[in-house]
């Protein structure tokens, strides 16, 4: 074990996203970004608002500005009430420097079309969000929809399938939810994790990051670099196989 202590140098959130080497050559790096307490609550009074801070925040808009797609489920989308995806000026101009799209495109998952044309994640034209759906989604559901998002069938709203109409793309953010995380996870796609761990004990029924079928077996990964924060603290893992 090697002992490690709070107090040193002050990083930058986006100067050190920017800064890491991510790529595959057969498919999209997928990567995925979660927060969680002390003892593995991902959702508290209904969301992550209550469990993440300042410093969480910032690495969490500094992941977004290194993805080219960032990919959500539904059920997080209602919950935390998601906006159009619009990055600051200096998140932009750092991408549009790499040859970038100002900003990375929104991907909702939503295999039952559970979603209100109303949400405020489809009130700016200018950022049109792709929902990709199932084949027997509802068909008023896909009409309604359309009107304010670029709706897609895929075969299935598997991890697979969902990773393969992104195949294009070099970066693949996950937001979550659990079960979409879970498929990612099952399917073995994850190349990176970024978990925040929020310093609180909250007890309860809250899910975990993941939630789903496991994987044929345990997806091992390697401790890359821990940051400390004010006060959460700041885990990055790469896959160690594959």
């Amino acid at each position: 074990m090697i002992r490690t202590e709070p107090g040193g140098p002050v990083v930058d959130p986006l100067e050190l996203q920017t800064g890491y080497s991510r790529g595959r050559s057969d498919r999209p790096w997928v990567m995925a970004n979660f927060v969680a307490t002390i003892d593995g609550a991902a959702v508290v009074q209904g969301g992550s608002s209550a469990i993440n801070d300042d410093d969480d925040k910032a690495m969490f808009a500094a992941m977004r500005a290194v993805a080219d797609f960032v990919l959500v489920g539904a059920g997080t989308v209602r919950a935390e009430n998601y906006q159009p995806l619009v990055l600051d000026d200096v998140a932009q101009s750092s991408r549009v420097a790499v040859g970038k799209v100002p900003n990375p495109h929104l991907v909702v998952v939503s295999g039952s079309l559970d979603l209100e044309p109303t949400q405020r994640v489809f009130s700016d034209p200018q950022h049109r969000v792709t929902v990709l759906t199932c084949p027997d989604s509802s068909q008023g559901r896909f009409a309604e929809l359309s009107e304010v998002a670029d709706v897609v069938r895929l075969d299935s709203t598997g991890a697979d399938d969902l990773i393969h109409y992104m195949r294009l793309s070099r970066v693949v953010l996950c937001e979550g939810g659990p079960t979409l995380m879970g498929g990612l996870v099952a399917s073995d796609l994850i190349d990176e994790m970024a978990l925040t761990v929020a310093p609180m004990l909250v007890s309860g029924v809250s899910p975990r990051i993941t939630h789903g079928p496991s994987p044929d077996e345990p997806v091992d990964m390697g401790l890359d670099c821990v940051l400390y924060g004010d006060r959460s603290l700041f885990l990055r893992y790469l896959r160690t196989i594959g």
